[in-house]
């Protein structure tokens, strides 16, 4: 057996120290090759090999350097990201984490010299949160994923809807004090008025009988008399006939224009409580309008909203496909039906409620539609935008 065979524990010791890491001042980047010890790095320093891999380094040295400086820092952000995502470690840890694999990419190969630099470059591009404490060197990773992302934007999202609503709230308080303050004066006069109105007067004299009434909200009285031999009659204070006493200034009885005010004011108060940033339910029909899912061929296609995550995104499963995609509701579009068929009002006052499409206006993009079921039941809505409507999965 020769003095350096295979199984020569001479051989077998060289092998295991091939294995390890040796000293980094020994290592050949551009030959990637590993010497044990100075005599072995001068030798191949001076040999053929080497020397060509020089010519071609002395050919453009800077973008040599700039590739191993990015390829070390994507393999270290990589080793980061995998291993100390959301917690705050010592830089020399995780160097000496990146280094256990013998083939990675030196950093005397790199543009810095040495780990504080690269940690202090870490901090100034934003991709680690640095921290110089006198145990050494902190870093934090930041994550930058699309998912990430997504996560923090609907967080935002959810932060500026509950503000919004609760200055709605604000707004509304106030307008009600201040209608409560303008009304608080005229409140006493008016229930004077009332109890005179309701005042049931008899009189005695002539066998005859007296009965003052209110029409409305009118102040005009009206006087019953029965005489004997006589049909019953009704005659005016004012003389003035029932037409033009129970009609205003526009031909509406004062009746039916308190009625409309107050059905006014009702819608005005739902639709400032029930109108939101987001409109997404389960059980309409949308359509997806993301370019980014063009290339698979959901661009434009209608899907039926089977769930609802975080208010803003939806478990859209598409209609031709039964494929399942998480979609924004800024890339999704309401979708409206047939004249007869059922939509949900997604926004608005009635929001919620299922309702009937009575017609279409196309130039004004909004509809008329009936109201179902419920406490509004048969209501009908005149003039409804696309948007706050949705057509119902059957």
């Amino acid at each position: 057996m020769g003095k350096n065979d295979f199984l020569t524990p001479k051989a077998i010791a060289n092998r295991i120290k091939a294995k390890g890491l040796q000293k980094l001042r020994w290592y050949c980047q551009m030959c990637q090759k590993q010497c044990r010890d100075e005599n072995g790095f001068k030798c191949h320093c001076m040999s053929e090999s080497h020397q060509r891999q020089m010519e071609v380094f002395g050919q453009n040295p800077h973008r040599i350097v700039e590739g191993y400086s990015e390829e070390f820092e994507s393999l270290f952000m990589e080793h980061m990201k995998r291993s100390h995502r959301f917690s705050r470690v010592a830089a020399t840890v995780v160097y000496n984490e990146y280094i256990n694999d013998r083939h990675h990419v030196h950093m005397n190969s790199t543009q810095w010299a040495t780990l504080t630099e690269f940690v202090k470059y870490l901090g100034k591009t934003g991709k680690c949160k640095v921290e110089e404490t006198p145990k050494g060197w902190f870093i934090t990773y930041i994550d930058r994923d699309s998912e990430t992302i997504f996560k923090e934007n609907l967080k935002n999202k959810r932060a500026k809807a509950d503000i919004v609503d609760e200055e709605k709230q604000e707004r509304e308080i106030r307008k009600q004090i201040e209608r409560a303050e303008q009304l608080g004066g005229s409140l006493g006069d008016k229930s004077l008025e009332n109890e005179e109105a309701k005042l049931l007067v008899r009189s005695d004299e002539g066998g005859e009988k007296k009965i003052k009434l209110s029409i409305g909200s009118l102040n005009k009285n009206v006087v019953k008399e029965k005489g004997e031999g006589s049909g019953s009659r009704f005659v005016f204070d004012d003389g003035v006939s029932v037409e033009k006493v129970g009609k205003d200034k526009g031909g509406k009885t004062g009746r039916g224009s308190a009625l409309d005010e107050l059905i006014k004011e009702e819608e005005k108060a739902k639709e400032r409580s029930n109108r939101k940033d987001y409109w997404l339910c389960e059980g309409i029909v949308v359509k997806v309008m993301s370019k980014d899912l063009k290339d698979k061929g959901y661009y434009k296609q209608k899907g039926v909203v089977r769930k609802v995550i975080d208010k803003y995104v939806g478990e859209i499963e598409m209609v031709e496909s039964k494929h399942k995609l998480r979609v924004d509701q800024e890339e999704l579009e309401t979708v409206i039906p047939q004249i007869g068929g059922v939509v949900r009002v997604v926004n608005g006052a009635y929001r919620g409620s299922n309702a009937r499409l009575l017609s279409v206006d196309t130039d004004k993009f909004c509809a008329k539609v009936q109201i179902e079921k419920g406490i509004y039941d048969g209501r009908v809505i005149q003039a409804i935008e696309y948007e706050d409507i949705c057509k119902v999965v059957q």
